[in-house]
């Protein structure tokens, strides 16, 4: 470890060495945290008006980092939630660093004091079922990718999974058989076990017929195999729902 600017040093194990081989922390954890690391760094760097390979871990302040949140949730528009996923990337690197380097102690207290923000808790919303099989109706089932936006969106419904979730699901974690299942990887590599309603199974096995997957590939994927990305189907299903919606809406103006 350099003398002079131990940062880059400490950086690299914080991925290598402790983030990714002795916590074993998952490919999208690692990504979140490269973001937010590469963001901050960019950050500090205009602020300090110098390079980012250069940057010191002197440079990296409680009064930076509080000052790169309130940029994350203000400037970039970015929710409480994000906010306080990228304190929790630079808190872990701190905490890191406080059993590397005990010179740094006082520094890095300063940062792990920083608090997480708290979101105001939203009123729940819901779908009531005509609502949910309008939206199901929207893709056009005639086609492979209809078939499998219809398959998808009815998995979603069925195992309330997150979308990265179902986009992450190879079959072989699908129980075909009865009683119907299907096994989900959720944050932090816990799993859980869902159960399936049989109309689920059979949109997923016609899928798997119209376009075969090996049990160890993705099952939603695009024309050419490559894996669907979680913004590609927000933006699908956004499109659906104002679809589903507009018969609504024309009913409610006439009336």
């Amino acid at each position: 470890m350099s003398k002079a600017n131990p940062f880059p040093e400490l950086m690299r194990a914080f991925f290598y060495e402790w983030l990714v081989e002795q916590r074993n922390a998952s490919v999208n954890t690692v990504r979140s945290y490269r973001d937010t690391w590469r963001l901050f760094l960019r950050f500090v760097a205009d602020r300090a008006k110098k390079k980012v390979a250069i940057i010191s871990l002197a440079d990296l302040t409680a009064a930076q980092v509080a000052a790169f949140l309130r940029h994350a949730e203000h400037d970039r528009g970015g929710t409480i939630g994000t906010r306080n996923c990228r304190l929790a990337a630079i808190r872990s690197f701190f905490s890191f660093v406080a059993t590397k380097d005990p010179a740094s102690i006082a520094q890095c207290v300063e940062i792990l004091n920083i608090p997480i923000k708290r979101a105001p808790v939203s009123e729940p919303c819901y779908l009531d079922p005509p609502e949910v099989a309008a939206i199901l109706a929207q893709p056009d089932q005639s086609t492979l990718e209809g078939m499998r936006d219809h398959a998808l969106l009815s998995f979603l419904y069925n195992s309330g999974a997150r979308i990265q979730e179902a986009l992450d699901m190879c079959p072989k974690a699908i129980r075909f058989d009865s009683p119907n299942c299907v096994r989900l990887m959720g944050k932090g590599r816990k799993e859980r076990i869902c159960p399936l309603w049989p109309e689920t199974v059979m949109l997923l096995k016609k899928l798997l017929e119209r376009q075969p997957r090996a049990q160890d590939q993705r099952l939603f994927v695009n024309r050419y195999g490559e894996p669907l990305s979680a913004s590609g189907v927000r933006f699908k299903l956004a499109a659906y729902v104002k679809a589903a919606a507009e018969p609504c809406c024309r009913c409610k103006r006439s009336t």
